[in-house]
């Protein structure tokens, strides 16, 4: 009996199902990939596009409207209100900062105010907390930029901000904080027992910390150091001094700031205390000892900025005196720069340590064919005294030396107020004047001579006869 219709299609279709599998499902798992790809999808369907992430970047986008317009208001009202009363100087570099950011940060704070909106609405805020988080690291790193100026500033906080701003968004930087803080060492236990240690994230968090604090330090030492260099009440040997100080306490303090911001125990300091001290001994002596050594030639009153010095027969003005060398501006223009240690061990003459008025010489020589020398004194302390630089308040001298193989030789001793603007070219004066007064006078200034006399002549050099 022929089958039917319905049992050949019924048939047909057994057969089509039973078919085998393609190749392609082999090589490419298309029931995983489509399986995921429809789990994609409807991720994206129910956490992105959704009524609150579009509400929140719809009004990221929205607050780029206020931003722009009261951002250059506010810029252009704040720069016609202090553009008389600060003009230079640190102060004026960070008004110039902030104004060049004025409309990023009034989007920052209308971001800002979203966030807080949002929240007092219970609503999302991820995507709001995002854009102030990327928005801070870009503050951060043009303000570093504008006012340090530094390239290697300016690419220390481009490594720095925005790998933590990058972590923070995609919700990763606590994982990494908890990771660097399991990285840690011990260090001890403390008096009631707890122990105590140091991991990687206190020294990365310490280092961060320090370097803020020792840039505002440094900022607050040389605003104090100007202050102390314009006040005329201070002397510069107490004013050099107070600089030193200030040198020293404030890093040291920005440090253990900078320690107890990170909750660091600073009783443990005492374990480094035995490796600091053969450091010390070891490699820093020459350092320390020139540290001293500042601290002593300030506190004597030795040498102090301003004074007229001589040293290993250079002859200069101190213009400073850091922790570590003295600077000293020779007559050439150059900059001598020696360690403080230098003058403790070597010495140092000071024209104007207790008076600037120092005594000066010019050694001249006059013929022996000078009958009248008390003359010759007369003229010369003359000469000196129509010198402007030469001081009135004390009488030139001029006291005859010896006699020499060519001439009577003379010194004349003057007095100037003012050895720092120079010594040779006053006493090129003085024997400009002598030079002058001796000629008008007819006095005669000999150049050496000598006077051979030939007792007889070797036998070679007697003519021959002819």
């Amino acid at each position: 009996m022929a089958p039917s219709d319905t049992q050949y299609e019924r048939a047909t279709l057994v057969g089509m199902t039973q078919q085998p599998e393609s190749a392609l499902s082999d090589i490419v798992p298309v029931d995983e990939i489509r399986t995921r790809a429809e789990a994609l999808l409807d991720w994206v369907q129910v956490s992105v596009l959704n009524f609150d992430n579009a509400l929140q970047l719809a009004l990221i986008l929205a607050a780029f409207i206020p931003a722009l317009m009261f951002g250059p208001r506010l810029r252009n009202l704040i720069h016609e209100g202090t553009k008389t009363r600060i003009k230079t100087g640190m102060w004026r570099r960070l008004l110039t900062a902030a104004l060049a950011l004025m409309t990023p940060l009034a989007l920052y704070l209308v971001l800002t105010m979203i966030r807080v909106g949002l929240g007092a609405l219970d609503r999302p805020v991820a995507i709001v907390s995002a854009a102030i988080s990327l928005m801070s690291a870009w503050l951060l790193i043009r303000a570093v930029t504008l006012v340090i100026r530094s390239q290697f500033w300016s690419r220390l906080a481009f490594y720095i901000i925005w790998p933590i701003a990058a972590l923070d968004v995609f919700g990763l930087l606590d994982d990494v904080i908890a990771q660097l803080q399991a990285l840690s060492i011990p260090l001890g236990e403390t008096s009631e027992g707890e122990p105590v240690s140091l991991s990687l994230f206190d020294v990365l968090r310490t280092m961060i910390y320090f370097g803020l604090l020792f840039s505002i330090a440094s900022f607050a030492g040389r605003a104090l150091d100007k202050q102390l260099q314009k006040s005329d009440e201070i002397s510069p040997a107490l004013s050099a001094l107070i600089s030193k100080v200030l040198g020293v306490l404030l890093p040291v303090l920005a440090l253990l700031i900078a320690l107890q911001m990170t909750g660091f125990n600073l009783a443990t300091l005492a374990i480094f205390s035995g490796a600091v001290g053969i450091g010390v001994g070891l490699g820093l002596q020459k350092t320390v000892s020139n540290f001293a050594a500042g601290f002593t030639l300030l506190a004597d009153k030795s040498i102090k900025p301003g004074d007229a010095i001589e040293v290993d027969g250079q002859f200069g003005w101190v213009t400073g005196m850091q922790a570590r060398y003295v600077s000293i501006r020779t007559r050439d223009g150059t900059e001598m720069l020696l360690p403080n240690d230098h003058f403790i061990n070597n010495g140092v003459t000071n024209w104007s340590k207790s008076d600037h008025i120092v005594r000066m010489h010019a050694p001249f020589g006059v013929s022996y064919r000078t009958r009248d020398l008390k003359a010759v004194q007369t003229l010369a302390i003359e000469a000196a005294k129509t010198v402007n630089r030469v001081v009135s308040e004390r009488e030139p001298v001029c006291n005859v030396m010896e006699f020499g193989d060519s001439s009577v030789n003379f010194d004349l001793r003057f007095w100037i107020s003012d050895p720092q603007n120079g010594q040779a070219n006053v006493r090129s004066d003085v024997y400009l004047a002598l030079w002058e007064r001796l000629h008008e006078e007819g006095v005669e200034i000999p150049f050496p001579q000598m006077d051979l006399h030939v007792k007889a002549l070797p036998d070679s050099a007697e003519p021959s006869e002819a």
